[in-house]
C-alpha cells in the first residue's frame, strides 16, 4: 500500500489539487442564532406555517416569554425537555427556550408507540415533554407518563397556530381528534408558559454544553442517545453555510417538510435556516397534494429531501406541473440517493440535486457533493464538509488507514463529531479508534476526494430515511406465542429505499397467518417499522454453530431482483 491520506478540507480539492484551509470554526451557542436573526433581521418573516406567518421578531419574543414560562416550572440547567412534536411554530419555539434556560433538548418521534417512548422517556431522564394536542399522540404520551418518570406534560393546541378559517374548520370538523386533558399538575397549556409574566433570570451557557440527545441506533442497533453540544451543532451549521456559500443576505425560502425531530432537518432547515435569517417554510408531514399547493404558494429557493420524497415528486410530475421554478438545489440526504431518482428530478425542475452523507452522532453532514453541479459525481457522497477529515480504515486493523481507492471503514473528524452517547461509555470507546469516529460504512476516497460508499457493516435498515432496527422487530415476533425464529433484513423497495422483510418459522402445532401476525406487530412497532412482507418458512438458514444466518436470505432477495430486471 501507498500513500494512505485522509481527506479533509485543506488535504484535497475537487479538482485534485490542493485548497486554502477552512477557516475557523469558533465554538458558538443555538442561543446565539436565534438572538442574532432578531437583532439583524426582526422584520423578516421567519416561518409560514400552511399561511400563517410569524417574523423573526415574533418568534423572538414567543423564545423569551416562553423561556421565562418554563424556568417557572423548573426547566433549567440538567433538565431533560423532550419534544414530541410534528413541524410547527411549536418546536422552533420551545427548542430554543429550552435552550436557553439550559435545559437538554431530547428530540421523540410522535409515530413511536408507547414502549418506545417509554424507553427512551427512562433512558434519557426526560422530566419534562412538549406534545401536541393529537389525541392518539398526547394519549401515548399520557399512557407512559406515570412509569417513566415524566413530571410535566406541556400541550401545544394546533388550532391556536393555524391561519384563521383553517384554526375554525380544525376545531368544528377535528374535534374527535383533538385531546382532552386533565386539570392536573401535569399538564401545562403552551400558552400559559407563553403569557408568562415572569421575568427571565439569564443561564451561563458553554458552547461544550449538550444541547441535544439524538436518539440513534448507532453501530450495535440499540438506541442510545448521541450527545450533541451547542458547539456540535453550530460547528455543523457553519460548516454548511462555508459549503454551500450562503448568507443572510440571499433571504432564503427553506423548505422544511423534513420531520426537525430528526437531525438532518434540525440542522439544514432550523438551525441552518434561523442563522442566514431565512423563511421557513414547515409542514407537518410530507403529504404529496399539499406539499405541492405550498410549493406553488411559497416557491422555496433550497429543497431538503430524502429520496423517497424525490421519488414521489418525479412521479408526480408525470401527473401535473411542479412549481419549483426558484429552487436554486436539492439536498438528498438520510439514504443512497438512486442516480436515476436524482437526474430525473433535475430533468423535471431544471435544479440540481446534490447527495450528502453524515450521521445522528455528526449533526449529521460529513460529505456533500459541490453545489456547483459540474463538481458533482454521481453515485458519490461528495467531499469532506469544512473542517471535518474522513479517514478509511482497515476492515482488519483499524488503527491502519488505507490508501486512496482501496475500501475500508469510514471515520471522521471534525467539530461536528458527538461527545459520545448518554451514560454509556463503554458504547463510546467501542464507537471511537484513535479518536475517530467509527461509522459502520464501508467505503473508499478517489483522488479528488470523493466519498464512495460501498456496503454497510450494521445491520441497519434505512427506509425512507430513517433507521429501522431489524433486532426491534424480531424481538417483537418473539413475542407472538406461535413464532418460533424470526429474521429481519433489508430488502430492495422503490419508494422507501429500503424496507423490512421477516422471515419466520411457527412453533410445531401452532398456526398462524400473515395476517393475524400484521394486527400482532401493529400494536408494537411503528409504521415505518412494519416489515413490508412476512413470509412463514418450514426452516432458517444457519451458521454452523447454530446460529441464524442472515447472508443466504440477503442473497435469495438480491436474486430476485436481479431476476425480475
Amino acid at each position: 500500500m501507498t500513500d494512505p491520506q485522509p481527506a479533509s478540507r485543506g488535504a484535497a480539492s475537487p479538482g485534485g489539487g490542493d485548497v486554502p484551509a477552512s477557516p475557523p470554526i469558533p465554538p458558538r451557542l443555538l442561543t446565539d442564532l436565534i438572538e442574532v436573526a432578531v437583532r439583524d433581521h426582526g422584520g423578516r418573516d421567519a416561518i409560514d406555517f400552511l399561511g400563517r406567518r410569524w417574523t423573526y421578531a415574533d418568534i423572538g419574543s414567543l423564545v423569551d416569554r416562553t423561556a421565562a414560562g418554563l424556568q417557572a416550572v423548573g426547566v433549567g440547567p440538567g433538565v431533560r425537555m423532550g419534544l414530541c412534536l410534528p413541524n410547527t411554530p411549536y418546536f422552533v419555539i420551545l427548542y430554543f427556550a429550552a435552550l436557553r434556560c439550559g435545559a437538554t433538548v431530547v428530540n421523540f418521534n410522535p409515530l413511536y408507540v408507547e414502549h418506545e417512548l417509554q424507553h427512551q422517556i427512562r433512558d434519557s431522564g426526560t422530566t419534562v415533554m412538549a406534545v401536541i394536542d393529537v389525541a392518539s399522540i398526547h394519549a401515548k404520551i399520557t399512557s407512559v407518563a406515570e412509569g417513566s418518570g415524566l413530571q410535566k406534560i406541556i400541550v401545544c393546541p394546533m388550532a391556536d397556530i393555524l391561519p384563521y378559517w383553517l384554526s375554525l374548520a380544525y376545531r368544528l370538523f377535528k374535534r374527535s381528534e383533538i385531546a382532552r386533558w386533565p386539570n392536573d399538575g401535569r399538564h401545562i397549556a403552551f400558552h400559559t408558559l407563553a403569557e408568562s409574566r415572569g421575568a427571565f433570570a439569564p443561564v451561563v451557557l458553554s458552547p461544550d454544553d449538550v444541547a441535544v440527545l439524538q436518539y440513534t441506533g448507532g453501530t450495535t442497533g440499540v438506541p442510545k442517545g448521541a450527545m450533541l453540544s451547542h458547539a456540535n451543532l453550530t460547528a455543523n451549521c457553519r460548516q454548511m453555510r462555508l459549503h454551500v456559500g450562503h448568507d443572510a443576505a440571499l433571504h432564503d425560502r427553506i423548505m422544511g417538510v423534513l420531520p426537525l425531530f430528526h437531525v438532518f432537518a434540525l440542522t439544514t432547515v432550523l438551525n441552518f435556516g434561523v442563522d442566514t435569517a431565512a423563511l421557513m417554510i414547515l409542514l407537518p408531514r410530507f403529504e404529496l397534494d399539499q406539499f405541492l399547493k405550498t410549493v406553488r404558494r411559497t416557491r422555496p429557493t433550497k429543497l431538503l429531501a430524502v429520496p423517497t420524497m424525490l421519488t414521489a415528486l418525479n412521479k408526480a410530475a408525470t401527473q401535473r406541473p411542479i412549481h419549483f421554478e426558484d429552487l436554486d438545489y436539492c439536498v438528498s440526504g438520510g439514504a443512497p440517493l438512486p442516480f436515476d431518482v436524482r437526474k430525473e428530478f433535475e430533468r423535471v425542475t431544471g435544479a440540481k440535486v446534490i447527495e450528502g452523507y453524515g450521521l445522528s452522532e455528526t449533526s449529521p453532514i460529513l460529505t456533500c457533493n459541490p453545489i456547483d453541479g459540474g463538481g458533482v459525481k454521481d453515485n458519490s457522497a461528495g467531499i469532506a464538509f469544512p473542517g471535518t477529515t474522513i479517514e478509511i480504515r482497515s476492515l482488519d486493523d483499524p488503527h491502519l488507514i488505507m490508501p486512496t481507492g482501496e475500501r475500508g471503514e469510514v471515520c471522521a473528524r471534525g467539530p461536528q463529531v458527538m461527545k459520545g452517547y448518554w451514560n454509556k461509555p463503554e458504547e463510546t470507546e467501542k464507537t471511537f479508534i484513535d479518536g475517530a469516529i467509527r461509522t459502520g460504512d464501508v467505503g473508499y476516497l478517489d483522488p479528488d476526494g470523493y466519498l464512495f460508499l460501498v456496503d454497510r457493516i450494521k445491520d441497519v435498515i434505512i427506509a425512507g430515511g430513517y433507521n429501522v432496527y431489524p433486532r426491534v422487530i424480531e424481538e417483537a415476533l418473539y413475542e407472538h406465542p406461535a413464532v418460533l425464529e424470526a429474521v429481519v433484513i433489508g430488502v430492495p423497495d422503490d419508494y422507501r429505499g429500503q424496507a423490512p422483510k421477516a422471515f419466520i418459522v411457527l412453533r410445531p402445532g401452532q398456526s398462524a397467518t400473515i395476517e393475524t401476525l400484521e394486527e400482532f406487530l401493529a400494536t408494537r412497532l411503528s409504521k415505518i417499522e412494519m416489515p413490508r412482507e412476512i413470509e412463514i418458512r418450514q426452516s432458517l438458514p444457519k451458521t454452523l454453530i447454530g446460529k441464524l444466518s442472515k447472508k443466504e436470505l440477503v442473497a435469495e432477495e438480491a436474486a430476485k431482483v436481479k431476476a425480475a430486471r
